[in-house]
């Protein structure tokens, strides 16, 4: 990751909406790109870095994260955008914006049947309340594309030799025009290889790729939430002519909890307690995701008041300590007072000069007779 502001490296303001970003990308990468900065390698930084930062500051949650804990905040929830060469940024552009590269122009030099990076894939975790707080480790079984071993991934049989594609003319790419650009794209007759087999390989069909599930162990942070997204690099689809594979995200969901309520870095909780609890003081004890806390609750105490147990809550992303247990007190009044319970709480507006409804006649003076 680069260590510049993201701001400062897009050349926007911190209060820039996403029409500004988006434009503000949209330039440095047409300055930038390898195709007009040919074997200039500065430029090629440039452009990787101006990318990672549009991938930030264009995604509304790594874009609060960013704002609130900087590049370790990135770092603790997984991001490192990893563009090993210029085709990562290819692939990427195409993750953001929907199509192939983004600017018309040929895509850095790349020759046909040149290694290609394989595609991303995106798997959606559920996660319960605990584990999201205190952080866990899943094993999942994700499908994907891997390198058929029958044809060592070349998708010919018995060595059968590949003839150049009539669709493309051995290009391997075609082009569209979309307005003011021209949008480039892999030939699909091809799938950008330029040639095409004519004696396939019975076990993937040409392709070279075959679809296997693998299961895959992904480590979950302490303090993630629903939303959170993680990047487990080169668990992605295989790539193709001997290219990298590509990166699997793992977007993650959170179950409610039975008691608690997450407020960001804060849990809260309500507990109930009586109005003599309330009135005379009392101690809670409260089982927490990991202990047992006390809980002093003052004489006096009004409904809705709040006790804060600091460090009680969910740890920081970026490890820097936790969040406090906001305790929001709830007094329950009983609905009906029956026997020696409203005698007493009779006698008491008697002392206390309180207008109530009384319906035990002369029960001020029965009490004091005892």
């Amino acid at each position: 990751m680069t260590s510049r502001d993201y701001y400062e490296v897009l050349g926007v303001a911190r209060d820039a909406d996403a029409k500004e970003i988006k434009r503000a990308y949209r330039k440095l990468a047409m300055q930038l790109h390898p195709d007009r900065n040919p074997d200039d390698a500065e430029a090629e930084d440039r452009f990787k870095e101006a990318t990672e930062a549009y991938e930030v500051l264009s995604d509304d949650q790594k874009r609060e994260l960013y704002n609130r804990y900087g590049h370790d905040g990135l770092k603790s929830s997984g991001f490192s955008p990893g563009y090993s060469n210029v085709e990562d940024i290819f692939s990427r552009m195409s993750d953001l914006f929907g199509f192939g590269d983004l600017f018309g122009f040929s895509g850095g030099g790349r020759q046909r049947n040149a290694p290609s990076r394989g595609e991303h894939l995106r798997y959606d975790l559920e996660l319960r309340f605990e584990e999201a707080v205190l952080g866990t480790k899943r094993t999942i079984e994700v499908p994907r594309s891997e390198r058929c071993e029958a044809c060592d991934g070349s998708g010919a049989a018995g060595g059968a030799q590949p003839v150049g594609c009539r669709m493309c003319g051995g290009r391997g790419q075609v082009h569209a025009r979309q307005g003011l650009f021209t949008l480039t794209t892999d030939c699909p007759t091809c799938r950008g290889r330029g040639e095409v087999i004519d004696n396939p390989c019975k076990a993937c069909g040409a392709r070279g790729r075959v679809v296997r599930e693998r299961k895959v162990v992904v480590r979950i942070p302490a303090g993630v939430d629903t939303g959170s997204r993680l990047r487990l690099r080169n668990e992605g689809e295989a790539g193709r002519n001997g290219g990298p594979p590509g990166d699997l995200y793992v977007f993650l969901a959170v179950q409610d909890h039975p008691r608690l309520l997450r407020d960001g870095v804060h849990l809260r909780l309500v507990a109930p307690i009586s109005y003599v609890q309330a009135a005379l003081g009392t101690e809670l004890s409260i089982e927490t995701l990991e202990e047992t806390v006390q809980v002093d609750i003052a004489a006096g105490t009004q409904p809705n008041d709040e006790i804060v147990v600091k460090g009680a809550g969910v740890p920081v992303l970026d490890g820097s300590g936790r969040g406090d247990l906001i305790v929001t007190v709830k007094v329950e009044i009983p609905r009906k007072a029956k026997g020696r319970e409203r005698e007493l709480l009779e006698a008491l507006a008697e002392e206390t000069g309180s207008r109530v409804k009384a319906k035990s006649k002369g029960l001020f003076k029965k009490l004091k007779s005892r």
